[in-house]
């Protein structure tokens, strides 16, 4: 580069120089326009890497009124579901062209998010994804000022905004179906907590799957997502010796189980079968490995982007996509 360059960063103009052809040209690459013949492409591309170009983002977003960037509103990702959900999101976002801006809030309430939203809105994104798992974030969603593409992801019904959500009443079928069919009498819970949204449909599932076998269901143990509160469920299931069959909310809970199970002697799943619920990486290596319903938070992610870049098209349509789990059998449950 001569010292001109040395001075300044380069621009598209450069780019078109170097690599001898019009500077509409070198726009059309950058944008995957079709009409660009493959050596030409291959020797723009080959400019833009010995310069060292970058697009200026801002000015793009001023001529096309576009910033290519998304906003993510997000709650406790230190839990795995909400964690995966935004991975997945971030995924789907950069696979469409998009950047993402993430805010994580501590605050689930209407406040909170209608900050957040204000936040990204000075960003200037072009629409925004809201994970929204608790009772009190989907309430927070209800209507919305306009303006801004947004969708929930869980989010129940919540208001006037598209929903991509898993099916978690299915979910809490699945497990409690199969654990039925292994030839339990019944089939004991330990729930997440009450005002989380995902917790309410893996309950309304296993209360349906009860049901419909003219089961009848004991009340569920409370627990809050950690292995501690699945470790306390543990020790006092281990002390009823009914109890032949646990469906646990997540595999968190469902490890601190297993260990409370283990201190009291309580075999699984010779004496007790197990099921958990996420399929976490880890839980294929719990001992002994457990039998789980998993969500596919790739799907998730993927059809919240793209319902949200139709919003952002322009449909005025108040979608709810549904993504179904799917069961995953291991060495944590047995017949009787």
């Amino acid at each position: 580069m001569g010292a001109t360059d040395a001075r300044r960063p380069p621009v598209m103009a450069d780019v078109a120089k170097e690599a001898g052809v019009s500077h509409q040209t070198v726009s059309r690459v950058l944008n995957d326009h079709p009409n660009v013949r493959g050596e030409t492409r291959a020797r723009v591309l080959a400019a833009i890497g010995k310069l060292g170009y970058r697009r200026n983002l801002v000015a793009r977003a001023l001529v096309t009124k576009h910033s290519r960037t998304l906003g993510v509103v997000s709650f406790d990702t230190t839990l795995y579901g909400p964690a995966s959900t935004v991975y997945g999101i971030e995924q789907a976002a950069r696979s469409a062209g998009y950047f993402v801006s993430i805010v994580s809030l501590k605050s689930i309430d209407r406040r909170g998010v209608l900050d957040a939203l204000d936040y990204l809105a000075d960003q200037g994104v072009d629409g925004i994804v809201v994970v929204a798992p608790q009772r009190s974030a989907a309430t927070a969603l209800t209507d919305l000022p306009g303006g801004i593409p947004t969708v929930a992801v869980e989010g129940g019904h919540a208001g006037g905004v598209p929903v991509v959500c898993v099916d978690q009443v299915e979910g809490g079928r699945l497990a409690t179906e199969h654990l039925l069919s292994l030839g339990h009498e019944t089939v004991w819970h330990v729930r997440g907590p009450s005002d989380w949204l995902e917790a309410e449909g893996r309950v309304a599932g296993w209360r349906a799957a009860l049901a419909a076998a003219g089961r009848d269901g004991p009340e569920p143990l409370a627990g809050d997502w950690s292995p501690r509160s699945g470790y306390e469920a543990g020790r006092s299931l281990a002390n009823m010796k009914d109890v032949t069959a646990v469906f646990v909310a997540n595999d968190q809970m469902a490890l601190g189980v297993l260990r409370a199970f283990t201190e009291r002697g309580v075999r699984v799943p010779d004496q007790v079968s197990v099921v958990g619920f996420d399929d976490i990486p880890e839980s294929e290596f719990f001992s002994p490995p457990l039998t789980t319903i998993r969500q596919d938070f790739d799907a998730v992610g993927r059809q919240s982007i793209e319902v949200l870049l139709r919003q952002i098209g322009g449909s005025s349509e108040r979608e709810r996509l549904v993504v179904s789990p799917s069961f995953v059998a291991r060495a944590s449950t047995a017949g009787r």
